[in-house]
């Protein structure tokens, strides 16, 4: 016995996850992460469904059942698709701007720590920043020189989603904050983050790209004005 109880949060959802595991997922989707944490095999858009029913099925309807539950299955997880359920379950209209899931989040980013963990708490940040843009932007300006790179990664693609509500001067700072990084996981948000703007003021963003051109690396520079009709 691994110690948790015959019949928690986790062994209830695994159980309505293990008749839509795909023969072979497992190690082949272990291999593209490269991550130590093994999947049981299960497609993600399944996880999503599957993560929302299991809320609905288990009274998780406030954003206090949700937040208690969500923590519960990311900290006992023994599977990739766990964490992602968890993520889901988070997605909820009740749980979205909440400062109460900020710990929880952290975790995410910090114990998660590889980009489909950190990318996935993307939106769940941009939410909070339009909710609490005094709480939130302040601290995605620290994580932004934080010397941990998934905080920095994240202080970078925080915005993706918020289009014409993007605070650019945050994008800005969080951007020349990281554009001398030569780790592949910021040179690549940072162009990301770039090109996702791009798509509402595509003005900014080569103005932005050719005041640090000097400094961005050639897939920063790519990614950002992949969408632009311009050549690096």
């Amino acid at each position: 016995m691994d110690g948790r109880q015959a019949h928690s949060a986790l062994d209830l959802l695994t159980a309505r996850l293990l008749p839509h595991i795909v023969d072979g997922k497992a190690a082949a989707a272990q291999a593209y992460m490269k991550t130590t944490q093994p999947f049981l095999g299960v497609p993600v858009p399944e996880v999503r469904r599957i993560a929302r029913d299991f809320a609905r099925e288990t009274g998780a309807a406030s954003a206090a059942d949700r937040l208690a539950l969500a923590t519960e299955l990311f900290s006992e997880a023994t599977h990739r698709e766990h964490w992602y359920a968890a993520q889901e379950i988070c997605a909820a209209a009740s749980c979205r701007g909440r400062l109460e899931f900020l710990p929880l989040y952290e975790r995410m980013v910090t114990e998660g720590a590889w980009w489909d963990i950190v990318d996935g708490c993307s939106r769940r940040y941009g939410e909070l920043l339009r909710a609490h843009p005094e709480t939130i932007g302040p601290m995605m300006r620290e994580w932004s020189r934080d010397a941990n790179g998934w905080k920095r990664r994240q202080s970078m693609i925080c915005q993706l989603h918020l289009g014409e509500h993007t605070d650019t001067d945050l994008l800005d700072d969080a951007l020349a904050a990281n554009v001398d990084d030569t780790w592949f996981f910021i040179r690549k948000a940072l162009g990301w983050a770039l090109r996702q703007y791009g798509k509402t003021d595509p003005a900014w963003v080569r103005s932005w790209v050719d005041a640090h051109r000097a400094r961005m690396s050639p897939l920063s520079i790519r990614e950002a004005l992949k969408h632009l009709g311009e050549t690096p």
